[in-house]
Order: structure tokens, then C-alpha cells, then sequence
């Protein structure tokens, strides 16, 4: 319906501008159509001056001879425009009519967005709605704790840096933690926080900054899940990719029992050891975790076609989401869906999985290493 619309006003703007350069002639009277007329009259007069003796038959002459010069040299500068403006502004003008549609469609199909549904103009309100209002809290809060003479409790600059974090202001939230990693209440957490909100201020490069960072995190607690999973990082784009995977795998061996952070673990272990042909590990069974494809799924799929295997895939991925919408509070359910997608190359689902992750990661300690995990993954998809 709508692209039926646009076609007609294109069409309408088309004949807009082609309409006057069809036109045969014109009825306005031009500089062009008066000299010819005014010469023609100059002959009569000629010939009146002549007939009363006014002046003689050889001045008459020459009187002629040059209007009709006159007359010849305007009839050869008309028809030079005219052919002009036939070939040149004419033609410029109905090609640019013409093309100027077909270009900005072409240029719109192939670098815009068409098949992207448009959202309400009421629910832009609310969500600018509720974008101005998270930013006004955040201005109250740090003009609270700027103001506050003991320079405000940490717990407020801690969750200030969190509220910047989800807001994109990276570098806000590197300031309000830094406030707290200056203080001897700096706990391991703080750190290694300090370090994701620097890693990601520098498009997920953990920069020296950020390795200070991770260091003084290990330095108070060597089994902070985060603060490892974010030396393995640094580690892993310094090319010592063994090494990576060896302190993602030693963490994970530490725990008896399952522990929510895992599942990131073996995400990321997993992809490492996929491009660096390592042994892969399984995840831990545990009371939040979901029980994988059976053996019998497996075998099946292994002798299927690509096209039906692709297809059980998406029957296995449908499943889990329709689960999902009974227990909308399995926040690894979650992150199983959002990285099906992503293998699925479906990525405005994949988004909309780990926006969910992402909501129930607010309950969840600051270390957890699956809130960096959810907002790297954001940034992958764009979103």
C-alpha cells in the first residue's frame, strides 16, 4: 500500500515538472518575438518616408539592405537558442525528472532499511519518555554525590556507573568508577566493573588501563569470575590464545556445582577453542540449566540433509522459545536463545533475546562475567 503511494506522487512530481517542457509553444511574449515585428514595421516606414519624398530611392535602399541584415541576424539567433535550449536545459531538465526518482530508490533499497517495520510514534514517546527520565535521575544522583561533603557513598557511584553503562556513556561510567576505586572500600567487583566499562569505552580493546584494572580485581579476589574471564580477553588479543583458553578453563574446573556465570564460560571457550581446533567442554548440569539435544537428536541430525538439518534446528530453537514464554525468568534460557539466533543469523531476535538477558541481569552480582558477555554480544549485533 505504501509503496503504491509513492510511486503515484512520484509520478504526479514527474509530470509536475514535465508538463511546461511539453508544452509546443508558448504564450508569453518574448524579447525574440518583438525585434522581427519591430524591423517589418521600420520597412513600411521606409516605404511611406520614400513615397513622400522624404528621402530618395538609393537611401530607401541601403535602409533596406541593412533591416533585412538586421532581420536575417536576430531569425539565426533565435533559432541558435532555441536549438540550444532543445538540446541542452530541455534534455537536462527531463533526464534529472526522470532519473533523480530512480536513483533515490535504488540508493534507498540498497543502503536504507525497507524491510525494518517502522515503530509507533506513541511508543517512541514512551521510550523517549522513559530515556529522559532515566537521565534526569542520573543527574540528581551525581549532583547528590558531587555535593554530599564526604564525597558520597560509594554505593551510590557504583550504582551511578552501572545507570551510565546502560545508558552508553562509557566514559561517564570509567568517572563514577574510578571515584570508588580510589577508596579503601574498593572492593574486587569494583574493579573488574572498572575494567568492562573501560574495555567497552574502547570498542571491547582491554586497553593498559583496563588490565590495571583486572589485575587489582585478581589481586583481591583471584576467583572473581569476571575479572577472569576479562584477563582471558586481554590475552586473547595479544594472540596467546592457549593461554586464553587455559584460565577460562581452570575457573570453570573450580566450581563443584552449576553457578549461572558458567554458561558464558563455555560460550566463550567453546569459540576459542573452535578457531584454535582445542577441546571443547560441555556445561555443567545444574538446576538452571536446560537439557541439551538428546543422542538420538543428534544421530538423527547427523544424517540429515543441510536443508532439513537447518530446518530441525529451527524446530529445536522454536521450542526453546516457546518455553522461554512460560519461564520468561530463565536468564540462561535467555542467552541459549539470543546465541541461536546469532548462529541462526536472525539478529533482531537475537537482540530481543539478550534485551531479556540483559533485564534479568540487573538481579545478578556486579561480577557476574554474563553482563559483559550480554553487552559485548549487543555491540556485535548492533544493538
Amino acid at each position: 500500500m505504501i509503496w503504491g503511494i509513492f510511486g503515484l506522487l512520484t509520478l504526479v512530481a514527474i509530470g509536475i515538472v514535465l508538463y511546461p517542457l511539453l508544452l509546443s509553444k508558448s504564450n508569453t511574449l518574448t524579447r525574440g518575438d518583438a525585434v522581427p515585428a519591430i524591423l517589418a514595421d521600420q520597412m513600411q516606414e521606409i516605404e511611406r518616408d520614400m513615397d513622400r519624398g522624404l528621402i530618395s530611392e538609393q537611401e530607401a535602399q541601403a535602409a533596406r539592405l541593412e533591416i533585412k541584415k538586421r532581420i536575417l541576424a536576430t531569425t539565426r539567433n533565435l533559432e541558435a537558442k532555441a536549438g540550444s535550449s532543445r538540446s541542452g536545459g530541455r534534455g537536462t531538465l527531463v533526464v534529472a525528472a526522470v532519473l533523480a526518482p530512480v536513483i533515490a530508490a535504488g540508493y534507498y533499497l540498497t543502503m536504507g532499511s525497507p524491510e525494518v517495520p517502522s515503530m509507533a510514534f506513541a511508543a517512541r514517546a514512551e521510550e523517549r519518555a522513559q530515556t529522559d527520565e532515566v537521565t534526569a535521575l542520573a543527574i540528581q544522583l551525581r549532583e547528590r554525590l558531587v555535593s554530599d561533603p564526604t564525597g558520597g557513598p560509594s554505593e551510590g557511584w557504583m550504582l551511578l556507573g552501572q545507570t551510565y553503562q546502560r545508558m552508553g556513556r562509557t566514559v561517564d561510567a570509567v568517572e563514577a568508577f574510578e571515584v570508588v576505586a580510589k577508596r579503601e572500600d574498593a572492593t574486587s567487583a569494583t574493579f573488574s566493573m572498572l575494567a568492562e566499562a573501560v574495555a567497552v569505552a574502547n570498542d571491547g580493546v582491554v586497553i593498559p588501563r583496563a588490565k590495571l584494572a583486572i589485575d587489582r580485581a585478581l589481586e583481591l579476589d583471584p576467583s572473581n569470575p569476571a575479572a577472569t574471564y576479562f584477563e582471558s580477553l586481554y590475552h586473547l588479543q595479544k594472540e596467546e590464545t592457549r593461554k586464553a583458553y587455559d584460565l577460562l578453563v581452570s575457573r570453570l574446573n573450580q566450581e563443584k556445582t552449576f553457578v549461572p556465570w558458567m554458561e558464558t564460560y563455555v560460550l566463550q571457550i567453546n569459540r576459542i577453542a573452535a578457531a584454535a581446533d582445542l577441546p571443547v567442554v560441555d556445561l555443567p548440569s545444574g538446576p538452571t540449566s536446560q537439557p541439551g539435544p538428546s543422542a538420538a537428536d543428534v544421530a538423527a541430525a547427523s544424517e540429515m540433509n543441510d536443508a532439513d538439518r537447518a530446518e530441525f534446528i529451527r524446530s529445536m530453537v522454536s521450542r526453546l522459545a516457546e518455553r522461554l514464554e512460560d519461564d520468561p525468568d530463565d536468564l540462561d534460557g535467555w542467552m541459549r536463545l539470543a546465541n541461536a539466533y546469532t548462529v541462526l543469523q536472525e539478529p533482531d531476535r537475537a537482540i530481543a533475546a539478550y534485551r531479556k538477558a540483559e533485564a534479568l541481569l540487573e538481579q545478578q552480582p556486579a561480577s557476574d562475567p554474563r553482563r559483559a558477555a550480554v553487552r559485548a554480544a549487543l555491540e556485535r549485533l548492533g544493538g
